[in-house]
């Protein structure tokens, strides 16, 4: 008999059966290509990686299959670093969330949001023109300050009538201004100053322009500045809407306004949440749903926040491990000298540039008996330490070719050209040549590069060991292949 227990057996079997194929066709679609630490990465977030690391352009293009072994490395530091709640550090927290609503943020803003943008700073600009539009007026300008005397008063005085008596006795505005006028930016325009509108230039300047016709030219006018005789040029109406459009826009994207309008649009959610969410919390809700619809974003999101953490780790545990730790650069470069030798002998010390002959010996003495990284200072706080500049110091390593007057002095080369430091006249060295490095110090770039290196092939070992990793070679056979 088919009872209502077995019709809801056969539903539930019907449903399991059904979420089992979309199951299986989620994993054949996008299947787990490896697990480290128990968390499946899928073959998209892998190709996504690959890729990206291998595209065209790229120097040191990997395959898939040596690049398998850096990706696993690369998510084993940053497991670790989450293991070490890195992620919850809100310095971590602020830097990822300015990098993700970077790309978060300008999606926010639909067409519809640049072109009300558009429309509200084109009424904006119409209420302040006003109904009087603008207006193109030149001028001939005399120069005034507020601290010039009766003398300079009068003369400009008689020098702007004289202008004017000039025009009206039929002389040429155009010559007059560029000739004439104390305004040299306007000058080379025959006096134009360019569109303007009320409120952008002085009061006694602007009532005077726009009662102004077309071609008339004014009385002399005194402003703050000075005199002018001014001629309108032309006047106009702000343009319609429609011919300013597409500039309008063009500055939105110039000013990055778009940026303004999503913060006002977050600021308008969190608003309507009437307290119950914040502007952190909405951006959060925003990337989770964008993510979610673009597998690329999804990822370059997550790129963000793993390699955010790398770096905070790996600077932990190498870089500035490294960086401080004298003793094991040291220990490092006595095991590994001949690593280190140099393929032509060096000079260690400094090349210097005084005024005075008595200061050539003077700088030898300062150093004497001090260690090679304290010359600076030394030589700073002794002859440079007031507003006067005794000497001039290059200090370093150098090898042949590096510089003239050690390629002259120390290496011996002929006919080698030494260029003269201007108010320093006189030349020398001090210091050492060197046919192999003596101290770690002298190769410390290599050295800490090199020892950066072992520190890292330590660490990861050690990851290797910590973390069980998966790699599920059938699925990495199908990268780009499928």
């Amino acid at each position: 008999m088919f009872t209502y227990h077995s019709l809801m057996k056969t539903i539930s079997l019907l449903a399991g059966l059904l979420l089992f194929a979309g199951s299986l066709f989620a994993q054949t679609n996008d299947p787990v290509i490896m697990k480290i630490a128990g968390q499946p990465i899928t073959r998209s977030e892998f190709e996504y990686s690959y890729n990206k690391n291998n595209s065209e352009g790229v120097i040191d293009k990997k395959s898939v299959t040596d690049y398998v072994d850096l990706f696993i490395n690369y998510k084993l530091k940053v497991q670790a670093a989450l293991d070490e709640r890195m992620d919850t550090l809100s310095s971590y927290k602020k830097e990822f969330r300015q990098y993700r609503d970077q790309q978060i943020r300008p999606a926010l803003v639909t067409d519809d949001d640049v072109e009300k943008e558009a429309r509200s700073i084109y009424d904006g600009e119409v209420k302040r023109v006003g109904p009087d539009g603008l207006v193109k007026p030149a001028h001939i300008f005399v120069r005034l300050s507020p601290n010039d005397g009766k003398d300079r008063e009068a003369a400009a005085k008689q020098k702007i009538d004289s202008l004017y008596n000039a025009l009206k006795a039929g002389a040429d505005f155009d010559e007059l201004a560029r000739t004439k006028s104390e305004d040299p930016g306007a000058a080379v325009k025959a006096g134009v100053i360019g569109w303007i509108s009320h409120g952008q230039t002085f009061e006694e300047f602007d009532k005077a322009a726009y009662a102004l016709s077309i071609g008339e030219v004014s009385e002399p006018v005194l402003s703050p500045v000075g005199w002018h005789i001014i001629k309108m040029i032309e006047k106009k109406q702000i343009e319609p809407y429609d011919s300013l459009r597409q500039n309008i826009i063009s500055f939105i994207e110039r000013r990055n306004l778009r940026d303004g309008i999503a913060e006002r649009k977050i600021q308008e959610e969190v608003k309507a949440s009437e307290g119950k969410q914040t502007a952190e919390q909405i951006m959060d809700a925003h990337a989770e749903r964008m993510a979610a619809e673009n597998p690329d974003l999804k990822y370059l999101i997550r790129e963000y926040h793993d390699g955010l953490l790398l770096y905070e780790i790996s600077n932990r545990e190498v870089w500035e491990k490294a960086a401080n730790d004298e003793a094991g650069l040291t220990a490092f470069f006595s095991k590994n000298k001949k690593k280190y030798a140099w393929d032509s002998p060096r000079f260690k010390g400094m090349v210097y540039h005084v005024k005075d002959q008595k200061d050539v010996k003077a700088v030898k003495k300062c150093v004497q008996g001090l260690a090679f990284a304290d010359w600076n200072e030394k030589l700073r706080s002794t002859f440079n330490g007031d507003s006067i500049i005794r000497i001039r110091v290059e200090k370093g390593i150098f090898k042949k070719g590096d510089n003239a007057l050690v390629d002259s002095l120390v290496f011996k080369e002929k006919n080698v050209k030494v260029k003269k430091l201007k108010d320093y006249p006189i030349d020398a060295i001090y210091g050492k040549k060197l046919k192999a490095p003596k101290e770690m110090s002298d190769v410390r770039s290599l050295v800490t590069s090199d020892y950066q290196e072992l520190l890292e092939r330590n660490w990861v070992a050690e990851l290797r060991k910590k973390y069980l990793v998966e790699v599920y070679e059938e699925v990495v056979k199908t990268v780009n292949n499928h």
